[in-house]
């Protein structure tokens, strides 16, 4: 039974998604919509046969700034989300500003990395990990905050070090909130590093996109952006897939 329920839960998006493809395929080529202004699917997936090579070549090069800047995320995450946990005077001083962080629009303070560290992958990186750190490392110390006082007064009880009750109590406890937190990051990932790319750049998907626009080559845009989705959609199942293997207990 709820195998049949999982797999009606995974051909309602599909069936919907099918439906808008089909009417979008229709409405273009009844309506005779020039491909500058709104290409058809059939247009886009052949673009993207044609010019695969070319996007290949770009899209390594955003998915290299995206993954080193998710993972220095975490890394960045992981530390500062332990020291506020142990340190209430940090965790009081930090989360207000990490909230106005994010009250900053990427697309406005992407352009002064690009000023301060040219147009290298450097910016992009950054720009990568201003918008991944938030999540990851709000959904680690809500983890740690969500821990049942009872088991804490446990390991006391049993004369556990910090370090023990780390390891056995508060890590495993919020490696839920943890992979919430990097499925929330993945989605921004890629899009991240594209905005940066869009801002300056020699290469990218970014740039590609950009330079697709300039000539109203609508239909490489949009190849360009199945490519995001669909490399965006691979990374939240990977990271879905290693959450159920290391989390299993919950």
């Amino acid at each position: 039974m709820k195998r049949l329920e999982s797999i009606q839960n995974r051909l309602y998006p599909i069936a919907t998604v099918i439906t808008i493809i089909l009417l979008w395929q229709g409405i273009v080529v009844f309506e005779h919509i020039p491909q500058y202004i709104l290409p058809s699917p059939v247009n886009i997936v052949d673009t993207l046969i044609k010019d695969f090579p070319i996007i290949a070549g770009h899209t390594k090069i955003t998915l290299y700034e995206s993954f080193i800047g998710f993972v220095v995320s975490i890394l960045l995450s992981f530390m500062l989300a332990v020291v506020m946990d142990n340190f209430n005077v940090v965790k009081k001083s930090i989360y207000p500003i990490l909230v106005i962080s994010q009250t900053i629009p990427t697309i406005a303070i992407a352009p002064l990395f690009i000023i301060w560290f040219g147009f290298g992958i450097l910016p992009k990186i950054i720009v990568v990990i201003m918008v991944c750190f938030f999540p990851i490392v709000i959904s680690l110390v809500d983890g740690f905050e969500k821990i049942d006082r009872d088991y804490i007064n446990l390991f006391s009880t049993i004369k556990a070090s910090r370090l023990q009750a780390f390891y056995h109590l508060k890590l495993p406890y919020a490696m839920v909130n943890l992979f919430s937190g990097l499925k929330i990051a993945a989605t921004y990932m890629i899009m991240s590093a594209v905005i940066g790319e869009w801002l300056g750049g020699d290469k990218g998907i970014g740039v590609y996109m950009v330079r697709a626009k300039s000539a109203y080559a609508l239909d490489k845009v949009f190849a360009s952006i199945l490519v995001i989705v669909f490399i965006t959609i691979l990374i939240i199942y990977a990271i879905d897939f290693l959450g159920k293997k290391l989390i299993h207990w919950k």
